[in-house]
């Protein structure tokens, strides 16, 4: 009986050993065949978006990953580390072109050695991290490489892995750069891939800022965009190109994938409107900065107070056929940045303090469109408030940015004083609401010269005159200073967009601007990555500083002592099961 008892067990042991090793062996089949992965973090961390997966999939040959963040160095970098392989080995699962390398620069112990590597990666175009970091031997300075080098055919292209903003700490930098890391990577496959580098162009001729002042945005841009400067001199040609092809029909295709008018204090002539309307209609797009009122902040470098006009650049017509109304105002708002004014000398050096200055709103986003998603506040200065007006064209309007529930209109001509800012303000004269101040249009537009040319312009051509637009895109910011960059005080050379020199505040300029030309070169999907919001769940050092002892003890104690408890239980039971 007892035999046969056991014969049976071991029988019925090998049946469930052959069924699950059938099942195993049947799975791995079927996941041989069907592609399937599985995301449980909750803001779907590993899952790539639509526009990776189709940029990898569309890949034809090796794309190479040089990662120069190997060694031994604090936790923070290697969770960068780690980020940035698992992002690459995602990458690998919908590509099989995708490869890299994890290299230590620093691994060698010859100094001579080290210095000649670090010497070829900076010449490549990589930049190091330096960071003092405590060890047994006390302080040292640590240098990490946390960028790579990336290779496809003949190209390579370097990249930074670190996201870094002037005034951030350390949490915040490796936050950024693990929320960052889909996109860089995967632009830089991008860009490396297309045949064709985009082009920008900013236009000139009509007083706009100059190169110095766009200077920092120009070589942000130019990693990614073949930029050029050019002046439109009422030639037809300058935005559109007209090729005949070989049964003598005329092509008309836009010059630059988009183009960047900023801070405009000239009039416009028809002709130059002209054609920038037809590179509008055969598909152009375009980055509007311009202001409807005419106030700097030189104007009360001489005197406490000025006027703010309103400027006529001769767009108003062309705005109001795309469907935006700019106002002839100002708007000021508590929520503002602060001027540096100086207000005494003590002990031969000038005592400077820090105003509210409500001519400078700091902006926030309008909508959550993914130009402006989880972007920092925009540091606008002298801004004016934008109307959508009924348009004949099927034109969508998307309020990007708009200044704070606290603010104040002052019409035009506007009383600019720096009086104000020796009273306290007056809650009551900022009770308006938020005022929309930037918008995205997009859609098919309506010529502004529809009905208006003669019958031989209209059937010309070479001049290839259109009535409405292809499918475009444009952006309209009712502030030509938001692009603008400071200038060193008193060296002179230009500050990175977006930063404060005064105040040391960077603010969301900068991204701004890129993504707003991200958005018109390429499209909504690389812009949607950028504004992807990641949760980086970081400990709390007060927590472990203040109490190291308790939290070894729950981390290393308590799972071991579980499981010596558990192994009581269950030799207990066993020994209860097999005494009967």
């Amino acid at each position: 009986m007892m035999k046969n008892e056991r014969k049976n067990l071991k029988k019925n042991q090998l049946i469930s050993f052959a069924i699950t090793l059938i099942v195993i062996v049947t799975i791995n089949i079927i996941a041989s065949f069907v592609y399937t992965r599985f995301d449980l973090t909750s803001e779907k961390r590993y899952t790539l978006s639509d526009t990776s997966k189709e940029i990898l999939k569309n890949l034809d040959d090796y794309v190479y990953f040089r990662v120069y963040l190997e060694g031994d160095f604090p936790a923070g970098f290697k969770k960068l580390r780690k980020e940035t392989k698992e992002m690459l080995d995602e990458f690998r699962a919908y590509s099989k072109f995708v490869d890299y390398e994890f290299i230590n620069p620093s691994e060698s112990n010859d100094a001579a050695e080290r210095n000649e590597t670090y010497k070829l990666l900076y010449q490549s175009g990589l930049n190091p991290t330096e960071i003092a970091m405590q060890t047994k031997a006390g302080a040292q300075q640590l240098i990490i490489w946390p960028c790579a080098l990336v290779s496809y055919q003949e190209k390579e292209k370097p990249l930074d892995l670190l996201d870094t903003h002037i005034g951030e700490n350390s949490n915040q930098v490796l936050n950024n750069s693990a929320q960052n890391l889909e996109y860089k990577l995967i632009s830089s496959i991008k860009e490396l891939s297309q045949e064709k580098q985009p082009s920008i162009a900013f236009i000139e001729g009509h007083g706009e800022l100059n190169e110095n002042e766009v200077y920092d945005i120009t070589r942000t841009l130019q990693k990614k965009y073949k930029v050029e400067r050019i002046s439109l001199n009422e030639q037809v040609t300058a935005l559109n190109s007209r090729t005949a092809t070989h049964d003598s029909t005329i092509v008309i295709s836009p010059n630059y994938d988009a183009i960047v008018i900023a801070k405009p204090t000239k009039p416009f002539s028809e002709k130059d409107k002209f054609i920038i309307d037809q590179y509008v209609m055969h598909g152009g797009k375009i980055l509007w900065l311009v202001d409807p009122v005419f106030a700097t902040m030189d104007s009360l470098q001489m005197s406490e107070s000025t006027i703010g006009n309103t400027l006529n650049i001769n767009l108003d017509d062309m705005f109001f056929k795309y469907g935006l109304r700019l106002n002839s105002n100002l708007l000021l708002d508590l929520n503002c940045a602060k001027i540096a004014l100086r207000t005494g000398q003590m002990g031969g050096q000038a005592q400077i303090e820090f105003f509210p200055w409500y001519y400078f709103p700091l902006l926030n986003a309008g909508s959550d469109n993914s130009i402006v998603k989880n972007i920092n506040p925009i540091k606008a200065d002298f801004i004016s408030s934008i109307d959508p007006v009924m348009s004949d064209s099927d034109v969508q309007k998307i309020p990007l940015l708009k200044t704070s529930n606290y603010t104040n209109i002052s019409s035009t001509p506007a009383y600019i004083t720096l009086g104000m800012l020796r009273q306290k303000p007056d809650q009551r004269m900022f009770a308006k609401k938020s005022q929309n101040v930037a918008y995205l249009l997009k859609g098919e537009f309506e010529s502004l010269y529809a009905n208006r040319m003669t019958t031989s312009i209209m059937e010309s051509k070479e001049i290839g005159f259109k009535t409405s637009s292809e499918p475009t895109a444009m952006i309209v910011v009712a502030d030509g200073d938001i692009i603008r960059n400071q200038f060193h005080i008193p060296k002179g050379y230009p500050l990175p967009l977006g930063f404060d020199q005064y105040t040391q505040i960077t603010y969301g300029n900068k991204d701004f601007i890129e993504n707003a030309i991200s958005y018109l070169v390429d499209g909504e999907g690389l812009i949607e990555i950028r504004s992807r919001e990641l949760k980086i769940r970081l400990l709390d050092m007060n927590k472990i500083n203040n109490d190291a002892l308790l939290w070894q003890i729950i981390n290393v104690v308590w799972p071991s002592a579980i499981m010596v408890i558990l192994g009581f239980i269950l030799a207990f039971i066993r020994k209860r099961k097999y005494a009967k």
